[in-house]
């Protein structure tokens, strides 16, 4: 007969898989992808290196998944931030403050998402991170045209220019080998840049 987890074991399952992920997302921002090993993670976790692998196949699954969470958690305050806005030019100005500030608080965890070199499983966590922002962009985006807020444009091209230059500017800052700079002129510059790019009447 086939084993079937009860609830009381699949519970515990779950917290230790989570108390892996909290400890690989320490590590991740304390010293990027090379920094979250198998071994240093169960050191972090205090368990068995062995008992890492009954959750995660591999290095890759398992920053995988570290991946998909943190930047998952991002873009749902990213998210929040937009719809607690009304009107395209502030919700639009949420869109890169937010997302902006966020990065440039937590450099280290932002680096990793956005630019340090991943493995591919990864890398596929990533441009799915992307898409998730140049939706939201384009959808503010086509509201605000639909409103008569921004003139006419290719929507689906302006939010992919809008996300790519929020991410290009914050490489400067956030690099691990570059000077830490003050955040507040860098964010205004780059929301400044942003919602001229599409038009947006200034408040």
């Amino acid at each position: 007969m086939a084993y079937r987890p009860t609830a009381r074991t699949e519970a515990t399952r779950l917290a230790h898989r989570e108390r892996l992920l909290a400890a690989a997302r320490q590590l991740l921002a304390e010293g990027g992808y090379p920094a979250a090993g198998i071994s240093a993670l169960a050191r972090r976790a205090g368990v068995a290196t062995g008992s890492v692998y009954n959750h995660f196949a591999s290095k890759q699954e398992l920053l995988a998944a570290v991946f998909r969470h943190v930047a998952g958690h991002e873009l749902s305050a990213v998210r929040g931030a937009v719809q607690a806005r009304s009107g395209s030019t502030e919700q639009l100005r949420a869109l890169v403050e937010v997302f902006s500030y966020r990065a440039l608080s937590s450099p280290r965890t932002a680096w990793a998402l956005l630019a340090e070199p991943v493995d591919p499983l990864v890398e596929e966590e990533r441009l799915t991170y992307r898409r998730g922002y140049h939706l939201l962009a384009e959808t503010v985006i086509v509201a605000g045209i639909s409103a008569g807020e921004l003139p006419q444009q290719n929507a689906q091209l302006s939010a992919a220019a809008v996300i790519g230059a929020v991410g290009e500017a914050l490489l400067g800052p956030l690099s691990p080998v570059g000077a830490r700079t003050d955040p507040e002129p860098v964010v205004e510059s780059v929301t400044a840049l942003c919602l001229r790019a599409v038009g947006a009447r200034s408040t």
